[in-house]
């Protein structure tokens, strides 16, 4: 069973989805691939991790660079795994392209690949997909939109 709640950040609002102990979703309201491969929640307003995790957005938006302490559960392939797994690594106000998070995969990976598995990832931000880059630093894609990605990477110092 999973558990949403709403959160309005200075970007739009956005939903939050959990199983109870761990964040399985976040999302901008309407984005690309919104709540993929979750079918129902209910709501719940009063969960413990989305009381820290309302925290922790508050925090970020006021340009801190906060802790992630509680767990996070996203579901996909064992590739897209492997690619949110690195993306994890990116650290606050730093950059990685496509091509670069595929040569950490494999010296034939291709960066459209990663680009599709980074598309797809299902929680915006604290698995921050908005931290990677075209070749030669160039703004590209981003499920929430590209005006949202401008703003993310601008709090963080980046543009």
């Amino acid at each position: 069973m999973y558990y949403s709640t709403n959160y309005s950040s200075p970007l739009g609002e956005m939903l939050f989805v959990s199983d109870g102990e761990s964040i399985c979703g976040i999302w901008f309201c309407g984005q690309k691939y919104f709540k993929n491969n979750i079918d129902e929640t209910t709501k719940r307003d009063d969960l413990a991790i989305f009381k820290k995790l309302t925290k922790w957005f508050d925090d970020y938006f006021s340009g801190l660079n906060p802790a992630i302490d509680f767990k996070l559960n996203p579901q996909g392939s064992e590739f897209r795994q492997k690619v949110w797994k690195i993306l994890r690594e990116i650290p606050y106000g730093e950059t990685l392209t496509y091509g670069e998070i595929a040569s950490k995969i494999s010296p034939t990976m291709s960066a459209q690949a990663v680009g599709g598995a980074v598309g797809h990832n299902p929680i915006s931000i604290l698995i921050p997909c908005h931290r990677v880059l075209g070749a030669n630093g160039k703004l590209t894609g981003y499920a929430g939109g590209l005006d949202r990605k401008v703003e993310l990477l601008k709090l963080e110092q980046i543009i």
